[in-house]
């Protein structure tokens, strides 16, 4: 079993970076493809970003793509999501979830897929 915590939130203007971070305990964080997921109000959850466990490969979402960035280190044990460009609509709750499923974008850009998540830290983009 893995615990994940996220950190990194805040209020940042747009066009701003910030960069999230999602430290694993309890098992090797390189076992798990790992995705980062967020939540605006009211409204549904959305999937962000994955990378996939072994080969590493990345997925992102359409409109996200070229301006956020996700990476692991497996020695630190934690994940992170590098944001640039921010927007307004990228205010959210971010989530980082962990699955041991090894499969593409369409299995990875599902919350289901995920049996492991985190509290979630809040991003908030000012206009």
């Amino acid at each position: 079993q893995v615990q994940l915590v996220e950190s990194g939130g805040g209020l940042v203007q747009a066009g701003d970076s910030l960069s999230l971070a999602c430290a694993a305990s309890g098992r090797t964080l390189s076992s798990y493809s790992m995705g980062w997921f967020r939540q605006a109000p009211g409204k549904e959850r959305e999937f962000v970003a994955a990378i996939r466990r072994g080969d590493g490969n990345t997925f992102y979402l359409d409109n996200v793509k070229g301006r956020f960035a996700v990476s692991r280190d497996n020695v630190k044990n934690t994940l992170y999501l590098e944001m640039n460009t921010l927007k307004p609509e990228d205010t959210a709750v971010y989530f980082c979830a962990a699955t041991s499923a090894f499969l593409g974008r369409e299995g990875l850009s599902q919350g289901r897929t995920y049996g492991y998540w985190g509290q979630g830290t809040q991003v908030t983009v000012s206009s």
